[in-house]
């Protein structure tokens, strides 16, 4: 009985119905779909809210009035599963890219992938990130089967636009966005350092090699995919950059 009014309570105020829950409600004063509707204003506004602080640069791309009707569209289809807002949003960039008002903004899903994947990054599980002394421990001849695991931080996000370019021109302290060329693919790295989250972009090797090794391929053979793909792929030069990243949380000889 209380689980099935709890469901119904959370329709009504998702603005799925308000007739199953009319029976429950006692209005002495007011109408009873106005009082209904304190609680349904109150929760979308404040779901909404949830959404513009995950969201911030898709907001100030599309501006505060157009954000508050994607929200709201977006919480009518898909209202939260589990009790922990910050996990409330993983959704909206697929929303976006089958939104038709946003039809005229094609970037914006893309751009909104890369907040969430930060909004993870930031919230991801605490692990110490690789040393690489540790590697100097090891035989040359077995470098070339480790296998390396991502620190729980990391992402990759790819997209057909300057995701990051548009990220960095969209921050509060920025107040005359330049033009972006926007035919400019971006794929961007992101981990967390000391509860830092920062990003960078990466070159197409850069990616089939960090994926590679994400999939549990040993080093010598992560490097031949990026290679495949990049020429100029550097395995030293990359690796120094992921160390100093934060890319990953440890090494095993590959089994």
């Amino acid at each position: 009985m209380l689980r099935d009014l709890q469901r119904t309570f959370r329709a009504a105020v998702m603005g799925q119905s308000d007739d199953a829950l009319a029976s429950h409600v006692r209005a002495p004063c007011g109408a009873l779909a106005a009082r209904i509707d304190v609680y349904r204003t109150t929760v979308q506004e404040s779901l909404a809210d949830v959404l513009a602080t995950a969201f911030p640069v898709a907001q100030r791309i599309v501006g505060a009035a157009f954000f508050r009707r994607l929200a709201g569209a977006f919480t009518a289809a898909h209202p939260p599963q589990v009790p922990q807002l910050s996990a409330y949003g993983d959704a909206l960039p697929d929303f976006i890219s089958a939104f038709a008002p946003a039809r005229d903004v094609p970037y914006l899903s893309d751009v909104a992938r890369l907040e969430w994947a930060r909004s993870e990054s930031y919230f991801a599980a605490d692990a110490a990130h690789l040393d690489p002394a540790t590697l100097q421990t090891l035989a040359p001849e077995d470098l070339d089967t480790l296998e390396f695991r991502l620190h729980p931080a990391t992402r990759i996000v790819p997209a057909a636009f300057p995701i990051l370019t548009i990220w960095e021109v969209n921050q509060p302290e920025v107040m005359d966005v330049p033009a972006v060329d926007m035919s400019i693919a971006q794929r961007v790295l992101v981990t967390r350092q000391n509860d830092v989250v920062p990003m960078r972009e990466i070159g197409v090797g850069d990616m089939a090699f960090v994926t590679a090794l994400a999939a549990g391929s040993g080093l010598a053979d992560a490097a031949d995919m990026a290679m495949a793909v990049d020429a100029d792929f550097n395995l030293q030069t990359t690796l120094q950059d992921h160390f100093l990243g934060g890319t990953f949380a440890a090494f095993s000889p590959r089994r």
